[in-house]
Order: structure tokens, then sequence, then C-alpha cells
């Protein structure tokens, strides 16, 4: 019979699991009067390994609502899963799609469910409400949630949110004299944002890259203003009351 080491009894020993761990990657949303922009990397990461160059954070869950996730991998995927059956289980009772404003409040709800032992993940939420406005919701892991004019998240967060508060908001910017900022920017101004705020974090952040996505929701009658030719840009649907989703993919740096 072994007899244990008494060096162990006497200085107990700590074991831990973590469930949880970090895939990097960055997502941001941004709304406008009539139109939402919500965008993502692809990029899968873990410490300074490089799981995969193409794994999305940016989900269509309706004609007129999009949700970016950032996080744990695993939760993301799962949560995005659950959401989109709760989505159609309305859309088979009540034969229509479930407004942007309740599917922020649903998602409140499934992520407080699971208070104690939550989805490791941050959302962002954008699309177009029932009045035809551009709405963007972004939530904490637990459930706390607003709507905002735009939101950042996720590992390079620090560098991006900073640049859209200056960009959206006009922190630290004075107005010229006798004039005054305009409370929403053109579409074609945001798209530009959006793509220099991924540029620049691709740049400084090592968990941020390979590829980007970019949802576009546009109100009923808004158009894209001769923008149909960019380059990677396709459209998803086209609701019956005129709403347009497209979506845009670029590359980043894969270094």
């Amino acid at each position: 019979m072994i007899m244990p080491d008494m060096d162990s009894l006497a200085h107990p020993q700590e074991r831990r699991f973590n469930p949880y761990t970090e895939n990097g990657g960055t997502i941001l949303a941004i709304a406008g009067a009539d139109f939402s922009v919500i965008a993502g990397d692809t990029r899968q990461s873990e410490g300074y390994s490089i799981q995969t160059r193409y794994a999305p954070k940016v989900f269509r869950l309706t004609d007129r609502a999009v949700l970016a996730v950032n996080g744990f991998a695993a939760d993301g995927n799962m949560f995005v899963k659950k959401v989109k059956q709760r989505l159609e289980w309305y859309h088979h009772a009540h034969a229509k799609d479930m407004p942007l404003r309740a599917i922020a409040r649903l998602i409140q709800t499934m992520l407080y469910a699971r208070r104690f032992f939550p989805y490791y993940v941050y959302n962002i939420l954008g699309g177009i409400e029932e009045d035809g406005t551009g709405a963007v919701y972004s939530f904490d892991p637990v459930g706390s949630y607003e709507r905002e004019a735009c939101r950042a998240a996720g590992a390079a967060q620090s560098l991006v949110q900073p640049f859209l508060d200056n960009q959206i908001y006009f922190k630290n910017q004075e107005a010229a004299q006798g004039t005054s900022h305009p409370s929403h920017l053109p579409l074609e101004t945001v798209l530009s944002i959006v793509i220099d705020s991924f540029t620049s974090a691709t740049e400084r952040h090592i968990e941020v890259g390979d590829g980007l996505e970019i949802f576009i929701a546009l109100s009923k009658g808004r158009t894209l203003q001769g923008m149909e030719s960019i380059r990677g840009l396709q459209e998803l649907t086209v609701t019956e009351d005129g709403e347009r989703l497209f979506v845009m993919r670029r590359d980043l740096k894969k270094d």
C-alpha cells in the first residue's frame, strides 16, 4: 500500500476547471436614420493560435434583423441557434416575423434566464424598427441592454469604440461656427467608417483579421444611392413591405 505524501496533505492543492475561453474577433453596429449596418471579422483564435480564418460572427435572424455575437464561439453559435428557433416558433404561431424591439426583449430574457451559468457572449442586434428607423441594441452576457446609435464589442473594442464615439457621436469635436453636427450620417460615410475601423483594428490587434462581413439593412423605400456597384455586395432578401437586406464581404490582413 502506497502512503500519501505528507507534504501534499499539509499543503492543499487547488483544482480548477474553466468552461469558458476567449475566441477573439470584433463586432460593431451603427444605426442610421433609415438603415443599420452590422459588421464582424471572421477570424477565430485562442491565444496565439488561429483556429479558423472563416468563422462568421454576424447572422441574419429575419428580413429586418441581424445579430452579431462575440466572445466564446461555442456559446455564441448555440445562442444564435436557440434565438433562431424561438423566432421560427413565433413565425409559425403568428404568420409574421417578430419586430426588432421584441427580438431585443426576447434576447434579454434568454440571457437573463441563464445568468447563473451565462452564455459568455456579447451580442449586438441591428435592423429596422416597425416605424422604419434604424436601430442598434447592445447586450452584456447576462441580459442588460440598451438602444444606441453605435456599439463595438470584442477583442478590439478598446480600439474601435473611441473611434466610433468620435465619428458617430462627434465626441471631442467642435462644429464649425454657425453649424451643428448631423444627427445621422449617410450610408456611404457609415460604410467607410466601418471598413476603416476594421482595417485599423487588424493592424493593431492579433485576434482580428482574415475577412470582414458587413450586413446592411435598409428601410422601406431606401436605396443604396448609387452604391449598387460596390465590390462584394450581395442582396439577400427583399420583404413584401420593401425592406432590403444586403451583405458585403471584404478581405482583411491574414498575418
